[in-house]
């Protein structure tokens, strides 16, 4: 037998060749193949994959899980019940969490104790002034053995991020977190690289000492769907940590209660929550009034006012309906905005800066007519 031989074309195909022992299937291209394929859609190759509402039975399920996970963190967070359930508002409204604290009261331990929950990686990142952004989302080293440049992943490649004492970094190395925490993914030598899923941010710093620090730019705080303050325990709570250990110790028999997917599935069934135009026009009151208050000299963005509705619905979520109410708005516009505005210079007040912005939105929203 010839070394080659043409075969007798199949349907479909251009033709079969053979050498020697092997078969060659040279394919027909059709008229439309030059068109691209999105492979980064993967609706493309499931035809199946959209989204349906779930089930009154599916829902109540999923709030389930959701609530083993709360009730699991408060067995290691003690004395912090409404900073778990932000935290967990945060992850399941697809944000980012920005906590205040001074060293000792948890931070880490919070961070830790979420990944090890639900299963996914963690990394924890320690900001100093002489860190690279190169030190955050990785580095391209040439490599003599396959005479390229090859990528090393940086700690920012993970589900949970713990950026502790993220304003002891410079503001080159804190904006490199912004296409991370808004896209989803970052670019490095002009490739794009996606981040894992879930990916949460949570940042932590030090509202006491502001020596060496290099406050976080509003453009920056804008990404952080909420800022909360861990502050210290009340006297029961610190009683029941000294006794029982709680924490570190407790952080080592933390078990897994969710998968990723299972995130990835809270998170979907989170934007299927009903938020009546009732509410929707009491959240757009709040923020117009924070753009027309005489106290502030910036007012909320329209990504401060998505923030407040997606956290909203996680709120609702957690409390196991379907559907939004008032007190699921009220009590979320302060950690959700305080952030986002700025005071007015001429505001006078013997409090310190950054509760000057929460006292100003507490008195806007008592002022906002609440809908029946």
């Amino acid at each position: 037998m010839a070394l080659s031989e043409n075969l007798p074309a199949s349907p479909g195909l251009g033709g079969v060749l053979r050498i020697g022992q092997v078969v060659v299937i040279l394919i027909e291209l059709k008229a439309n193949s030059h068109k691209p394929c999105d492979i980064g859609n993967s609706a493309a190759f499931m035809p199946d994959s959209k989204i349906h509402p779930m089930s009154p039975e599916t829902a109540i399920a999923v709030s389930h899980k959701a609530a083993e996970l709360e009730k699991s963190l408060r067995r290691v967070i003690r004395g912090k019940d409404d900073v778990v359930r932000l935290v967990l508002v945060s992850v399941f409204a697809r944000g980012h969490l920005l906590i205040e604290g001074v060293p000792g009261v948890g931070k880490t331990t919070l961070g830790q104790a979420l990944a090890r929950a639900i299963d996914c990686t963690f990394q924890r990142v320690q900001f100093t002034s002489d860190m690279l952004p190169s030190d955050v989302l990785g580095i391209s080293v040439y490599s003599a053995l396959e005479q390229e440049f090859q990528f090393k992943r940086g700690p920012v490649f993970t589900n949970v991020l713990l950026a502790d004492e993220i304003n002891r970094t410079t503001p080159k190395t804190q904006s490199a977190l912004l296409e991370a925490m808004n896209e989803g993914q970052v670019t490095v030598d002009a490739h794009s690289y996606e981040l894992p899923r879930p990916f949460l941010v949570i940042a932590t710093q030090n509202p006491v000492e502001h020596h060496g620090t290099y406050p976080l730019p509003e453009s920056q705080l804008d990404r952080f769907l909420m800022r909360v303050r861990m502050g210290y325990p009340d006297a029961a709570a610190e009683r029941v940590i000294l006794r029982s250990e709680a924490g570190a110790a407790h952080l080592q028999d933390l078990r897994p209660v969710l998968s990723g997917a299972d995130v990835l599935e809270m998170q979907d069934a989170v934007k299927q929550i009903r938020v009546d135009e009732s509410l929707l026009t009491y959240a757009l009151e709040i923020v117009k009034r924070t753009r027309e208050s005489e106290y502030l000299s910036l007012g909320v963005s329209p990504r401060g006012a998505q923030a407040l509705y997606r956290a909203a619905q996680a709120m609702a979520f957690l409390d196991g309906r379907s559907f939004c109410t008032p007190e699921d708005f009220k009590p979320l516009a302060v950690p959700v905005f305080a952030h986002r505005v700025v005071v007015n210079g001429q505001y006078a007040s013997t409090m310190k800066k950054s509760e000057q912005a929460d006292h100003v939105l507490r008195e806007i929203v008592e002022n906002v007519a609440v809908p029946v």
